[in-house]
């Protein structure tokens, strides 16, 4: 206990306010995304993320979009373990050969309707490892891309925007 108490000197304090202005916005946007899953689904969505071989960027800002600040959960989506209970597949990174049969293996076992989402510059065309001896072509070669969420990584608030968007 004391070691705690002694840590909590030295460091002062560590954590931050969250911003009024940024709470309002997640609750407006949020409420709006929570609408339009209910209107299109009648449920939560369902998503299974695959990484194809990103540097861990695009996978940082899902968790921060479920993060409390933004807490996705909330407004009606789940990030889902098995393909076989999700309604969309979230693609992240370049597509390397190693995980293109199990990218593929991984979206014949959704059931149908499905749609694929990617997200961030390298699964939409290699990003900066586009042409690389480990690559294979971009994911909308592979599978059929319904939205693709850009950014080198994307905020939490730009994927909540984009899937706005997307389910309008």
């Amino acid at each position: 206990m004391l070691n705690i108490f002694k840590n909590r000197i030295l460091k002062g304090i560590v954590t931050r306010h969250i911003e009024p202005e940024l709470s309002k916005d997640v609750e407006a946007i949020g409420s709006q995304l929570q609408s339009l899953i209910q209107k299109r689904f009648g449920r939560s969505l369902n998503i299974r993320e695959v990484d194809t071989g990103s540097c861990g960027a695009c996978e940082s800002e899902i968790i921060s979009a479920n993060n409390p600040i933004y807490d996705l959960q909330r407004f009606g989506i789940n990030f889902v373990a098995s393909p076989r209970h999700a309604d969309a597949l979230l693609i992240t990174g370049p597509l390397s050969k190693n995980m293109l049969l199990a990218l593929k293996k991984t979206y014949a076992a959704m059931p149908s309707p499905k749609f694929v989402i990617t997200l961030g510059d390298c699964a939409s065309d290699g990003g900066i490892f586009k042409d690389s001896y480990y690559t294979q072509e971009s994911v909308k070669e592979i599978l059929p891309v319904a939205l693709h969420i850009p950014g080198c990584p994307p905020s939490p608030l730009t994927i909540i925007k984009a899937l706005i968007a997307f389910l309008r």
